[in-house]
């Protein structure tokens, strides 16, 4: 026997905490947990170990066995809580907290002044009208002032009592003092917490995300401690699969390497091309133009006109040595040079393959934050981009972010993309703005308004540059533009104005005149109108495009599935 096997064979029975969940297993979904949250917040600067142990699951039964059972601990609390509900009764002590407060107010003795806004107050049960009254005294030591805190605190205790009977069914026998079942209260409430903590932990095996200090109140020492233990082996894991995966930890935050990128995008192709369905594929019906070739794997003999940059080279060759094998045998021996005819050389068939530019518009209006369908957005960009880069290298793809003003982006700047903070509230805003004058910058304007005009020139700006007549731009928006340029002058102007109308669509036409194409894909908003629609309707028509209708979560699926569809078309 080798002198090692008896502790190879130790090695294999044991089980290594650093290989958690098994060297089997399939590893954890981190970098997703990682992009979720910087798609949300635009950054990973604020991303903690913890909070990324809480975006990842883990199959529950890889960690089975380890540290203390969550079934036992979780029997164990709705133990705790269903002896509670069993030894009180909530009735008596609802009437004294209602007495109490009743009590108190009859004590107090309000100036003249705010008599009737305290009778009022009182009669309403309204915590916020005495609060509001005891600022309005303005002098902490006045004779009413300490009456009306103790009032307003016996208010508070009867709250939190009535929200106490009313979310729990108490069957038992003993009253509770106001006091008591404040803190009744709060232990039930520690936990409910603590259950749904350790229930869903249970079924994803983020244990990250239980609180072991308010744990330690219900819970034996011993499974405190092995529960501690296996959250740190748990986050040890994720943390290695987030470097295996290109997520570096830096000291600003964790840093998505490029290898996280690609991965992400992998991901996020698999799930959307697993759940589509062909029969809404919504084909782009077009000329089948291009530039460039395809060879295939079937050939021809040479013709005049063939290129030669098409010719199959091995084929060729052994045409060519067959050839002259046979005339050197019909010659007697005789040997020549080594020489190409035409009828030696065999050329690849080839179909047309097309290049395509598409320009992306990003809405990140203001308006954009409800819903989260910037989130959408910026998923569907990255989905777009890896798409073309694994299966289109060839085409052209530019991302254009859309506010009061545009810009053109480059991909890594997508995710850090937000939608921009509403500065004015007012219900009618006229503004302008010359951007030409150095003292007004970007940030000088309010940058929450929809410039779909800019955006277009922009976008028509780069397509214009790209040799191939397949040029489009999508554009993806919830609304009617709100801003636009005169020369240099900046307007804006909400409700939405002819004069913007009016600038957008002459835009629009010169995109037309220029064989572009604008596809619109309006978003659900709370604040859309049939305005919107036949605006949208009116601007696609024009070039000879579309408007689609599509909810933010299937934005992703719906632009992939149709790029494609026209890939498809266009290729014939």
């Amino acid at each position: 026997m080798h002198p090692h096997a008896a502790g190879i064979i130790h090695t294999y029975q044991g089980y290594d905490p650093l290989n958690l969940p098994g060297p089997n297993a399939e590893p954890p979904d981190v970098v997703s947990g990682a992009f979720e949250h910087l798609l949300t917040y635009g950054s990973t600067r604020q991303l903690t170990p913890e909070e990324l142990a809480r975006a990842v699951r883990i199959d529950p039964r890889e960690i089975k066995g380890l540290g203390p059972s969550l079934e036992a601990l979780i029997a164990m609390l709705e133990e705790r809580k269903r002896k509670i509900l069993a030894r009180y009764e909530s009735d008596s002590v609802r009437a004294t907290a209602s007495s109490e407060f009743a009590d108190r107010a009859a004590a107090a003795t309000p100036p003249p002044s705010i008599r009737k806004r305290f009778d009022r107050a009182v009669r309403d049960q309204q915590l916020r009208d005495l609060e509001q009254l005891w600022y309005s005294l303005g002098d902490e030591q006045s004779p009413f002032a300490g009456p009306l805190m103790r009032l307003v605190q016996a208010l508070a205790d009867k709250y939190q009592v009535e929200q106490l009977a009313a979310k729990h069914t108490f069957t038992g026998r003993e009253a509770l003092s106001v006091s008591e079942a404040i803190a009744v209260k709060e232990e039930l409430e520690r936990i409910d917490q603590l259950l749904e903590q350790l229930r869903q932990a249970a079924e994803n095996a983020q244990v990250a995300i239980i609180d072991l200090e308010a744990l330690s109140e219900f819970a034996e020492p011993g499974d405190l401690e092995g529960l501690r233990s296996l959250q740190q082996q748990v986050e040890a894991y994720l943390q290695a699969a987030a470097e295996r995966q290109g997520i570096e930890q830096t000291a600003d935050g964790y840093r998505l390497t490029p290898q996280a990128w690609r991965l992400f995008q992998s991901k996020l192709l698999t799930t959307i091309f697993a759940e589509l369905d062909a029969s809404r594929s919504g084909r782009h019906q077009g000329p089948i133009e291009g530039d460039g070739a395809v060879e295939l794997q079937r050939t021809k003999p040479f013709e005049f006109g063939d290129s030669v940059a098409n010719m199959d080279v091995v084929q060729s060759m052994m045409n060519a040595m067959a050839r002259r094998a046979g005339e050197a045998s019909s010659a007697r021996g005789v040997r020549g040079e080594f020489s190409f005819a035409s009828r030696d050389i065999e050329i690849h068939r080839t179909r047309n393959s097309p290049k395509c530019a598409t320009s992306v518009i990003l809405d990140m209006s203001g308006s954009m934050r409800h819903g989260g369908q910037y989130i959408h957005c910026k998923r569907m960009a990255l989905a777009l981009d890896g798409l073309i880069r694994r299966e289109y290298p060839g085409d052209f793809l530019q991302f254009i972010e859309m506010y009061s003003l545009a810009k053109p982006r480059a991909i890594a700047e997508i995710p850090a993309l937000m939608p921009k903070a509403v500065t004015i509230h007012n219900p009618v805003v006229r503004l302008r703005a010359d951007m030409s004058d150095p003292a007004i910058g970007e940030y000088d304007v309010p940058l929450h308004f929809t410039n779909i005009q800019r955006s277009l020139q922009i976008a028509r700006q780069f397509l214009g540059a790209q040799d191939t007549p397949n040029r489009q731009v999508v554009l993806i928006t919830d609304g009617l533009p709100t801003a636009h340029f005169e020369n240099e002058v900046l307007y804006l102007l909400y409700p939405p104005h002819p004069r913007t109308e009016e600038a957008t669509m002459r835009e629009a036409m010169r995109c037309r005149q220029e064989g572009i194409t604008i596809n619109i894909i309006l978003l659900p908003s709370w604040s859309q109108s049939s305005e919107d629609v036949q605006f949208a309707q009116r601007m696609a028509e024009s070039t000879g495009g579309r408007v689609f209708f599509s909810g933010g979560r299937d934005l992703d699926r719906f632009v992939i599935w149709d790029y494609v569809s026209r890939r498809r078309t266009v290729v014939g």
